[in-house]
């Protein structure tokens, strides 16, 4: 993510302030039965005979987000939207393998309500408890085994405001919807394990009026149309964690092309966007996917693109997995390549905890510097001497980049521009060969894998055969702006 307008010559990164508490309740259900409800538990309930898993996976900042027990490998999404009233019908087929003993488990669902549920073809027991929904099989689970749950659900999407006003999760345009999902927000429109350290394949098949187009992530498998509404089948074959899936329904102008290296590119840009008319920036694509390869490595992902969309109260960017979505009105070349850089720090590497944002949002900036310093423009050292220059006293240093205080730190400036000097710090000590391999390497290490902070400077100091503590104390770690 680039939380990002253009001001005065440099992007300012944007805090999510108030996350948590930002985050609304969910209405249980209404104990009806049949086609409209399920029979929720009593709140707080322990099924007999076995051992809920855990209703979070652990998060240093996001405490209930992601659930134990489980590991997803697999999401096939069938939805249907009626941009009028703003109604999402689902049906989400998770696969998933237990990691251990289940009695019992939990999936995040906020705002939406569930109209049954299966495990493994039988009808499971359900509880809605805020964004915690809870799945009782009518067989315990056992560890290391395979199992399918299908649940069935409905209701208007809601949104997750923070205190600037901006939005995440499911987003209504004029003339349909848009989903962003850092951090939390793609529970809003699908049940899930959403936390980044369970990644797995997706189908999502989005049906809409006939005359709207649904873009989702990875390649288009079908269209289809019947009477008056239309149906997509996208199919992202490679691991992906929930915050970057994403569904962009509207009116595009879609743009097809393939790389130098064959990757297929689906480009789509809102009719009404108004932007980017002469092709100026969407045309530079090809050219800074093959530039990232050269910086990167091998492309990680069958599939490219860009979706640009009028989505109201969104002044950021998101990696969305495949295909970055841009909003109209900060869509320009720097944001292109930012977003590109994700596929590879974020997307294909990804955090294995919020607290790790920074090798997502340090590595994307940085692309940033090398992209001006290949093109004739300020060098990555140029832009660490302006931003070092900045007083003691600019919200540039107010932590560590390694160490957000909170959850409404995680996409503040420390992590983005400090955690960018961390990377050019090593780049000083390396050497600029040392450090193009060292890139390259660590991409394809965790390629479609996870990483901590830990790990990479464990394989940092692993290629330059030496500690590098005066790097992490100051720079990564340390209070305050460093000498």
């Amino acid at each position: 993510m680039i939380g990002c307008v253009k001001t005065s010559g440099r992007l300012a990164a944007f805090a999510v302030a108030g996350l948590l508490a930002a985050l609304p309740g969910c209405s249980e259900s209404d104990g009806r039965t049949g086609s409209d409800a399920v029979r929720p538990g009593a709140a707080g309930t322990v099924f007999r005979g076995g051992h809920p898993a855990a209703a979070g996976a652990g998060d240093p900042y996001f405490a209930e987000l992601g659930n134990g027990g489980y590991d997803v490998t697999h999401y096939a999404l069938t939805l249907a939207y009626d941009p009028d009233s703003g109604r999402l019908d689902g049906t989400a087929e998770i696969t998933a393998k237990a990691t251990e003993h289940l009695s019992a488990f939990n999936l995040d669902l906020l705002g939406m309500k569930v109209l049954g549920a299966t495990v493994d073809g039988h009808e499971a027991q359900v509880r809605q408890d805020g964004q915690e929904l809870t799945l009782q099989p009518r067989d315990h689970l056992e560890k290391g085994t395979a199992f399918r749950s299908v649940v069935r659900y409905a209701g208007t999407p809601e949104s997750i405001t923070h205190d600037h006003g901006w939005r995440e999760g499911w987003l209504r345009t004029d003339k349909g919807a848009v989903a962003f999902g850092e951090p939390t927000g793609s529970m809003s429109w699908f049940p899930g394990n959403h936390h980044p350290s369970d990644k797995a394949s997706y189908d999502i098949t989005v049906t809409v009026p006939k005359a709207l187009q649904a873009i989702s992530n990875g390649q288009l498998r079908d269209r289809r149309t019947s009477g008056d509404r239309a149906t997509f089948h996208w199919h992202q074959a490679e691991p992906m964690a929930s915050y970057v899936a994403t569904v962009a329904i509207g009116s595009y102008d879609i743009k097809t092309s393939r790389t130098r290296s064959g990757v297929p590119v689906v480009s789509a840009v809102d009719t009404t966007a108004g932007v980017d008319e002469d092709g100026a920036v969407l045309g530079r694509f090809p050219e800074i996917m093959e530039w990232s390869e050269g910086r990167f490595g091998p492309y990680p992902f069958s599939s490219a693109g860009l979706i640009v969309d009028q989505a109201a109260d969104v002044p950021y960017a998101l990696e969305t997995q495949t295909r970055p979505t841009i909003p109209a009105d900060i869509f320009h070349t720097t944001n292109v390549v930012h977003e590109l850089a994700h596929q590879w720090f974020g997307n294909s590497v990804t955090p294995r905890t919020w607290r790790d944002m920074w090798l997502n949002e340090g590595f994307a900036t940085y692309a940033e510097w090398l992209w001006t310093e290949d093109h004739g423009g300020a060098s990555a050292q140029d832009h660490f001497d302006r931003n070092h220059a900045k007083a003691a006293d600019d919200d540039e240093w107010d932590f560590p980049p390694a160490a957000p205080p909170s959850a409404s730190d995680i996409s503040r400036q420390p992590v983005y521009v400090r955690g960018a000097m961390v990377i050019h710090r090593i780049r000083q000590t390396l050497g600029d060969d040392a450090f193009r391999s060292l890139v390259r390497g660590w991409t394809q290490r965790h390629r479609h894998g996870h990483a901590s902070t830990d790990d990479f400077t464990a394989y940092v100091e692993a290629k330059a055969g030496r500690d590098l503590d005066t790097i992490w104390d100051p720079w990564l770690y340390g209070d305050g702006k460093p000498a």
